[in-house]
């Protein structure tokens, strides 16, 4: 195999990880370390064809377990490729099937739509409050995608100039290579041209020949309540053009944009899906004799009841005061836990009158107080102290 690194860390994920889990994994490893993406990069085609390998193990169940249960060691033999000595843009074009053409950039440099070349899709992150995920939001977002260089249409020649033939493949843009004494003859595609059967002599002196350009691009992005952390907004078109051996002079369908959601840690609540939980500190009093309290919630204030006897660890419901679902739109609750405080300070009069009331204190009739003693006395063997 190509690699020593275990696959689960090659595609960054746990080893209990799902099949989808993989994919995506993959997926965002593969556009991220396409050559195309990284020319001239040699640690961005190494890590791209890691995943790769990595992918084709963890994608299979049955190569998945013999690795699981012996690891590398277990796979010779097995079927595999050698993504080692296979080029790029072969092995994205192998996977783009699997993604149902999907892959954002397979074949040479872009999948096809019906014969129409498409570009790279790009991800980028903006971080909203949970008072945004209960009402939605517009974010804004700013991030850097390769764009058609204007000098040359996306081209990659110099203005005025053309191509030339490539002397490698003849312009045919695949090589024929021989083995086993002649006895099969294997064609790729030409490593010279990259398949386009012709390369740039003279370049674009703002592009270098590469046919595209970095540019910075700011966006208002909505947000629509009940979204959750990891989710992502896909904005048509918004991503990278087919690289121009894929579509020369800047055709083809652009890419899209995916905006992952990170949701701010809030200083009072926590997400439960679409519950929101937080915790509300009373004092012994109010607990044993009820109460109510007024408590935060992302609408403004509630008046709380706290009923007669409320114990330590109870959960109070209080309805619709949670986040909206972000396909129906019914909000959940809000769940308060209990607290109960006890003073570490007591004024003489406080004192006295706790001591007081100690007096009248019959602990048998406390059913978790009389419980634990019953259950004390089972483990002694109905010994008393």
């Amino acid at each position: 195999m190509a690699t020593t690194r275990d696959y689960y860390e090659v595609l960054g994920v746990e080893r209990t990880a799902s099949a989808d889990e993989i994919k995506r994994s993959y997926r965002r490893l593969a556009m991220k370390f396409h050559p195309d993406r990284n020319p001239g990069d040699a640690e961005a085609e190494t890590r791209f064809k890691e995943a790769a390998e990595a992918y084709e193990v963890l994608s299979d169940d049955g190569r998945r377990k013999m690795y699981d249960q012996y690891g590398h060691a277990g796979l010779r033999g097995t079927p595999g490729h050698d993504f080692r000595s296979m080029d790029p843009q072969d092995i994205f074009s192998m996977f783009d099937e699997i993604f149902g053409g999907g892959f954002g950039g397979g074949g040479r440099g872009g999948r096809r739509r019906q014969g129409v070349a498409r570009g790279y899709d790009l991800e980028t992150q903006v971080e909203i409050t949970l008072e945004e995920v209960l009402a939605g939001t517009t974010a804004e977002v700013d991030f850097t995608r390769l764009d058609v260089c204007d000098a040359c249409h996306g081209e990659g020649a110099r203005p005025g100039t053309s191509r030339s033939p490539c002397q490698t493949c003849g312009g045919h843009g695949q090589v024929a290579q021989s083995g086993l004494g002649g006895m099969f003859r294997m064609v790729t595609t030409c490593p010279a041209c990259r398949g386009q059967g012709s390369v740039i002599t003279d370049p674009c002196e703002t592009c270098r020949g590469q046919g595209r350009v970095p540019k910075r691009r700011r966006l208002d992005v909505k947000i629509p309540p009940g979204i959750r952390a990891g989710q992502a907004v896909a904005i048509r078109g918004e991503g990278e053009p087919p690289p121009p051996e894929a579509a020369p002079g800047g055709q083809g369908i652009r890419g899209d944009l995916h905006v992952v959601i990170r949701v701010a840690a809030h200083q009072l609540f926590e997400r439960d899906g679409d519950n929101l939980t937080m915790r509300v500190p009373i004092s012994f009093t109010q607990a044993a004799l009820g109460a109510k309290v007024n408590i935060p919630t992302l609408d403004g204030e509630h008046e709380l009841n706290i009923p007669r006897g409320t114990q330590h660890g109870r959960i109070i419901k209080v309805g619709g005061k949670g986040l909206p679902n972000l396909r129906s739109g019914r909000r959940g609750d809000l769940l308060v836990l209990i607290s109960i405080e006890i003073p570490q300070k007591l004024t003489a009069k406080q004192e006295t009158l706790l001591r007081e009331y100690a007096e009248t204190e019959d602990h048998s009739v406390l059913p978790e107080t009389q419980g634990f003693w019953n259950r004390i006395r089972d483990f002694l063997g109905g010994k008393d102290d």
